[in-house]
Parts: structure tokens; C-alpha cells; sequence
């Protein structure tokens, strides 16, 4: 791979181990207790390796042999390649929910790439949140980085087909809940499910945030989409390992990549794979570390130029791995190139638009033409109205068309517990025209916005055969789920938003082509309504989630923490004191 080089930048680890003092000495002799020689310390880049492998983690379970890949490259380019765990946050795993963490997460990330000697760093990252958190925390150190994705997982077999982890599921589980599908089954399919490590594999938020990673062009090109378990993923893991030692002598920095137009790029992609609405919290999250301006309505602009072109679940058939079998994220990028900013500049050193020249697509049921498209608009839009003033989103390539347009009654559950205490009672008040509330789960109300917003159809109406309903909440959605699921209501209940409003029977109005999303009730009566509602409890007083709770911000914000956003006119900072030599010439 090649980059155009300007002139050798001073390398940063040099402040560790160049000088000639007491501190020059304990710093170098840290890396000598560990085997490394002269050689290995005579001024090379030192390269990190951001390694969020973890037992934990089934998606990331296999990055030990993609971080051997990756010292293989840094040793080959000439460089020193230093590991480091960071957090790593399991989807499967993790409760009450790893949205609460990310930004823990990127603080890890963030604060070990500062403090370290370390030239570039290489972001090993997979299931859902820690690739955004690694970016994340990347983008706030500005020190060289580079991603290295893990892949998607081998798809699972159940009775002669192949199956996801997540979107297949969730219909199975209404086939068992509605009495179509036996326990005896429901458990073969526990076994098919996950055959192996890797992230799941069908468009859900780990293979939405590789593909909009190389989007950004903060990956390699043509690395989302190869699976986990292909030997191809250890050569690119190599191939990030030299790479990385090159961005170290270039000095290229996150903030030269991600740029506006980067991040344009990458909502452009999210629209053209119906990707997971997860995406857009860590977008918005990434431009607010880096001082860009990439506001909700802007999501809604692009995503209605964009035309849907991946046929993969949940909003088509295929799953992850067949996108690299039709040529990958390069030849998904070739098809949008009339709609992205070719000039922007990449990781490779090269720009976007060279990086895809060529690029050739070799099954177009899979990845479809800007002419031919599976959906003529994006698969999603921002809605706003009395019921959500800050924004919502709907993933509208995943929602039933008949109810993009709709008004209905509405049945409020106030959290979790009383949502899962009365969602199958024979005797609860529900029609399908119903609209269904979900409150308490918002950034503080949950807190950490999980991922409850595909509120389950209630079993009375899976019984009569009813598939979807509008579901409102301030929760997010898993990015395998589906169905007309209004997410991210801004502001959420917690903090005094309209959604905390609502009472049964209340009509609705959904009116996604209007951009709409109303409370069909009287503003003097719905302030009343806030005025007279308590707040909730706060539900941490110590700890981490003291800290999360005075410090994140609401969905539109990206919920990311007011002290992580990038303030304009700020420099940044650099590790003081010692490494500055005060007593040079011992």
C-alpha cells in the first residue's frame, strides 16, 4: 500500500525513550525487563495495539490471533508493536445494557493512548460498542490510529437453513410465544444460533459500525465484511500492522480523516444498508469529540436521497458475510460514489475515490445499482413533533409500510418491569391499532438507554395472527431487530419530555413521509400532565453511574458526556512532568 509522505514527523514515543537522563534510563529499561534489545528501542514507531479481547465477549473472543497478525505487520514495516487490554463490553452479556459503559469505554481507550508512549495505535475492536467507543476515544487523543474490525460470525444451520443471530431469533421467539413453534424446537435453535466467534452476522450495529468504520475510512478497504473466521482477516489484520507504522511517520491523526464530509460519508452508507439506528448515537457521539456539527436533520437529509442497496437482514434476506462475497464495502461505496465526497481522505492515505476505482460488484441480488435499488429512499428517517420536540428515529426499511401512516390509542408501560409484568396478560386493553409506550428508558431513565424499544407484541394479538404495531419509547433497538419501532424520543421521560405525558388511550399520530410524531392532546393539558409527574428517583449515588448520570447528555446529543465533547479553542493536551527530562545531562 502506498501514501504520499511528507516530511518525517518527530516521533512521539522519543519523549520516552530518546533522552539521555534518569528518565530516558527508567523508561527504556521498563521495555528491557520484558526481552526488548537495543534494536528493538533505537528509535522505531512504537505502534499499540488497542486489544478489546475478552472471555466475556464471544464477538471479539478470537482478537489474540488478530493482534499477533497485526505485530507480524508492525515488525515487518520497522516498528515496535506494544498490546493493551482495554474494557470490552459484551451485548449478550453486559447488564443492565453496554450503552451505559461505551463512554467508559472510550475514556479507557482515550486515556491509555494519551499516557502512553505511543506513536499510532491500532484499534482492535467488533461487537457492537466498542468499535464506537474505540473511535471514540481515538478521535478525543489524536494520536495516529487506524481500526481493525473482527468480522462477522459463520452463520448459523437450523433444519436445512441458514440462520442470524438476531433477527431470525426474534421471529422465532414470537412463533414460540404465539404457540407455532415447541419448546423442543425453540431449544434445537438455542444450539444452531451462535455457531462460533465473530459479531453477528446479519446488518445489526457490529456489522453496521465495520461497514460505516471503512466508510470513514479510518479502515482498511475491503476489511468490514470478510468473516471472522477467514484467513483473510489475518492478512488484513498484517497488512493494519504496517499501515500503522506508516500513519505514525505521516503524523495523520483522526482529525485529518474524519472530517464533515467523512462523517457525511458514513451516514450515506448507514441509509444505503438499512443499518442499525444504534449508529446513529455514535456518529453524532464521534462528531461531538471532534467539534463537527452533524445535527439529527442532517441524518434525515441524506437518508432520503439514499436509496436502500444491501438485500441483508433484517431489512432483506441475506446476511453479512454474502456483502463481502458481491464485492464488500469497497464495491457498496462504488455504487454510492455520485453520492459521496470522493475528495475525502482515508486512512490508506489515499482518498475515497481512489480507494474504490474499480471496485467490480459480483452478485447484484446481494448489493444492488443506484438505478435498481432495494428501496428507492434510506432506511430511516427523523421524526419530530409535541412528542418528541429533540428528534426521534425510525428504521423505516425495517417498519410495515401500512403503518408508517397511522394513528391509534395509546397503552403506556412505565419501564421495563411493567412491560414484561403485562405485555402477555389475556385481559390487557389491546387492539392491534394500538400504539404501544415504553418510558423509563431513556439515557437517565433506564439509565443507559437500553435496548428495549421492539417492544413485544402482545401474545393476545401474535395469537390472531398480528406481526407488527407502532411502538414508541427513549430506548434504543438492537440493530437485528425490526418492525415499526419509534426510537430515541428526545428528550426522554426522565428528564421532564413529552413522552412522560402520555396517558391509555391517548391518541397518537405517526406520519413518517410527514416527519411527524405527535401527542394528540393539548399543550396546556400536557404541561399540566409534566408539571403534576415526578421525576424518578435517582437510581445510582456513587460510582461510575453517579458519574454518568450528572454527565450524559440526551439521544440527540449522541448521550455522550458533556467533559468528553470536543470545546472549541482547546488544545490538546500531552502527558507533563517527567517525560520532559527537568534533570537532562545525569
Amino acid at each position: 500500500m502506498t501514501a504520499s509522505r511528507e516530511a518525517p514527523v518527530t516521533l512521539r514515543s522519543s519523549r520516552w525513550f530518546a533522552p539521555k537522563d534518569l528518565f530516558g534510563f527508567l523508561h527504556r529499561t521498563a521495555l528491557r525487563s520484558e526481552g526488548f534489545s537495543d534494536i528493538a528501542l533505537s528509535g522505531r514507531p512504537v505502534i499499540g495495539i488497542a486489544n478489546s479481547h475478552s472471555e466475556l465477549v464471544s464477538c471479539n473472543l478470537h482478537f489474540d490471533a488478530l493482534a499477533a497478525a497485526v505485530k507480524r505487520g508492525v515488525q515487518a514495516a520497522g516498528g515496535l508493536a506494544l498490546e493493551f487490554p482495554t474494557i470490552s463490553l459484551s451485548e449478550m452479556l453486559t447488564k443492565p445494557t453496554t450503552m451505559l459503559y461505551r463512554n467508559l469505554m472510550s475514556m479507557d481507550v482515550e486515556e491509555m493512548i494519551r499516557s502512553s508512549p505511543l506513536d499510532a495505535v491500532v484499534l482492535v475492536g467488533g461487537c457492537d460498542k466498542t468499535v464506537p467507543a474505540q473511535l471514540m476515544g481515538a478521535a478525543s487523543a489524536g494520536v495516529p490510529a487506524i481500526a481493525l474490525t473482527g468480522g462477522p460470525m459463520q452463520p448459523g444451520s437450523f433444519r436445512g437453513r441458514r440462520i442470524g443471530a438476531g433477527t431470525d431469533i426474534w421471529r422465532c421467539t414470537d412463533d414460540l410465544r404465539a404457540g407455532r413453534m415447541s419448546p423442543g424446537e425453540y431449544a434445537e435453535l438455542e444450539a444452531a444460533t451462535r455457531p462460533g466467534v465473530g459479531h453477528c452476522s446479519e446488518m445489526g450495529t457490529a456489522s453496521t459500525m465495520a461497514t460505516l468504520t471503512e466508510a470513514l475510512g479510518m479502515s482498511l478497504p475491503g476489511s468490514a465484511a470478510v468473516p471472522a473466521t477467514d484467513a483473510r482477516r489475518g492478512a488484513l489484520a498484517e497488512e493494519t500492522g504496517r499501515r500503522a507504522v506508516e500513519i505514525a511517520q505521516e503524523g495523520l491523526r483522526p482529525a485529518d480523516i474524519l472530517t464533515l464530509e467523512a462523517l457525511e460519508n458514513a451516514v450515506t452508507a448507514l441509509a444505503a444498508i438499512a443499518g442499525s439506528t444504534n449508529a446513529v448515537l455514535h456518529l453524532i457521539a464521534l462528531a461531538g469529540r471532534l467539534g463537527v456539527d452533524l445535527p439529527l436533520d442532517r441524518f434525515d437529509r441524506i437518508a432520503a436521497r439514499t436509496p436502500v442497496l444491501t438485500n441483508i437482514q433484517p431489512a432483506g434476506e441475506y446476511l453479512f458475510e454474502d456483502l463481502q462475497r458481491a464485492g464488500g464495502v469497497t464495491a457498496l461505496l462504488g455504487e454510492l460514489a455520485p453520492l459521496l465526497h470522493l475528495e475525502a481522505l482515508t486512512v490508506t492515505g489515499r482518498t475515497v475515490g481512489e480507494n474504490i476505482a474499480g471496485a467490480e460488484v459480483w452478485d447484484r441480488d446481494v448489493l444492488r445499482p443506484l438505478d435498481a435499488p432495494l428501496q428507492p429512499v434510506g432506511g430511516l428517517a427523523v421524526l419530530r413533533g409535541s412528542l418528541a420536540p429533540d428528534g426521534a428515529v425510525i428504521k423505516a426499511s425495517a417498519a410495515t409500510e401500512g403503518l408508517l401512516a397511522h394513528r391509534g390509542p395509546a397503552l403506556v408501560f412505565d419501564g421495563i418491569d411493567d412491560l414484561l409484568d403485562r405485555i402477555d396478560d389475556p385481559d390487557l386493553p389491546v387492539v392491534a391499532d394500538t400504539v404501544l409506550v415504553l418510558r423509563g428508558a431513556g439515557p437517565k431513565g433506564a439509565p443507559g438507554m437500553p435496548e428495549w424499544g421492539m417492544l413485544p407484541i402482545p401474545r393476545k394479538l401474535l395469537a390472531q395472527g398480528v406481526t407488527d404495531m407502532v411502538r414508541i419509547s427513549d430506548a434504543r433497538m438492537s440493530g437485528t431487530g425490526y418492525g415499526t419501532v419509534v426510537l430515541h424520543t428526545a428528550p426522554e421521560s426522565a428528564v421532564g419530555g413529552p413522552l412522560g405525558a402520555v396517558n391509555d388511550g391517548d391518541e397518537i399520530l405517526l406520519d413518517v413521509s410527514a416527519r411527524r410524531l405527535d401527542l394528540c392532546v393539548a399543550p396546556q393539558e400536557v404541561s399540566r400532565r409534566l408539571a403534576q409527574r415526578p421525576l424518578p428517583d435517582r437510581p445510582y449515588r456513587r460510582g461510575y453511574g453517579s458519574i454518568y448520570l450528572d454527565h450524559v447528555l440526551q439521544a440527540d446529543a449522541g448521550a455522550d458526556f458533556d467533559v468528553l465533547r470536543h470545546r472549541p479553542g482547546e488544545a490538546e493536551t500531552e502527558p507533563r512532568g517527567l517525560l520532559e527530562g527537568w534533570i537532562s545531562g545525569w
